[in-house]
């Protein structure tokens, strides 16, 4: 049984966790603090083996915004997540990760920019890059996406966006076809666009992402290839012209670049203004 309260917030946080002791706390007080607080806060914990659960069910104790649920076993991100939108109850969606922080203004913001903005289905916010060091580069991403634009990547910081509950139901939320492998996120937002509702990000850093220095270079080539076959099923899906075939490749090639070349492109990526 689910753990925390059963009235109909406003807003409903979703959030998927697998292993994070770590840093969960820091990121759900982060929520906990926002300056909207008609929210509540469900955490999904997907089979993890450390003290996860057990810190989030703590934290559920003392603020019955939080509603805890756990996978017997672990069944991987989209499936979480659409655990999760089954329980949320809220007009709006917003997404939240185990590891980030969401600035106190976030939600209040986000908020304000759909009640006063009906044609946009989602909203995104600028964000920080940060790791055990602290915050080491700024990703400024402002105004409306485009659909080349999400056919190319350059769309929206996953777990900073807030949508409209219809929205994502609409599209049957997050697909669990292992085809797409750990591009849930942007095969979400093709889903959305291929059905007309379109998104737009504020240029405001509200969001501070975690992410380490190199993590950049570990990504598994598998992967890369998985994203390359859904480029070229997205390409069709989005009704873009078939010169754009070229950019699926992208993923492939990247992967091949030797790694000096990495470090020296994410230093210039720091920060990033389109």
């Amino acid at each position: 049984m689910p753990i925390g309260r059963s009235n109909m917030p406003r807003v409903s946080v979703i959030m998927g966790t697998y292993n994070g002791e770590k840093r969960i706390k820091r990121a759900v007080e982060s929520i906990l603090h926002q300056t909207f607080a008609d929210f509540e806060l469900i955490i999904c914990d997907d089979g993890s083996i450390d003290r996860t659960y057990k810190i989030v069910e703590e934290m559920a104790q003392c603020d019955t915004r939080i509603i805890l649920i756990r996978n017997t076993k672990n069944k991987g991100l989209a499936k979480t997540l659409n655990r999760c939108l089954k329980l949320a109850k809220g007009d709006y969606i917003a997404r939240m990760d185990d590891d980030d922080i969401s600035h106190p203004e976030r939600l209040e913001k986000q908020v304000l920019f759909l009640d006063s903005n009906p044609r946009y289905a989602l909203v995104g916010t600028s964000r920080n890059f940060f790791d055990d060091k602290g915050i080491w580069g700024e990703s400024i991403r402002s105004g409306e996406r485009k659909k080349i634009d999400i056919y190319l990547g350059k769309s929206f910081v996953h777990p900073s966006v807030m949508l409209r509950r219809e929205a994502i139901l609409a599209v049957n939320g997050y697909s669990t076809d292992p085809g797409i492998g750990r591009a849930e996120d942007y095969d979400l937002w093709c889903k959305l666009y291929s059905e007309g509702y379109i998104g737009y990000n504020l240029g405001e850093v509200l969001f501070d992402y975690y992410e380490s220095r190199d993590s950049y270079n570990k990504r598994k080539y598998k992967y890369r290839v998985l994203e390359y076959k859904l480029r070229l099923r997205w390409r069709k899906g989005l009704g873009l012209p078939l010169r754009y075939s070229i950019y699926a490749y992208r993923p492939l090639l990247v992967g091949l670049i030797p790694k000096f070349i990495h470090i020296k492109y994410h230093k210039n990526k720091f920060k990033i203004n389109n």
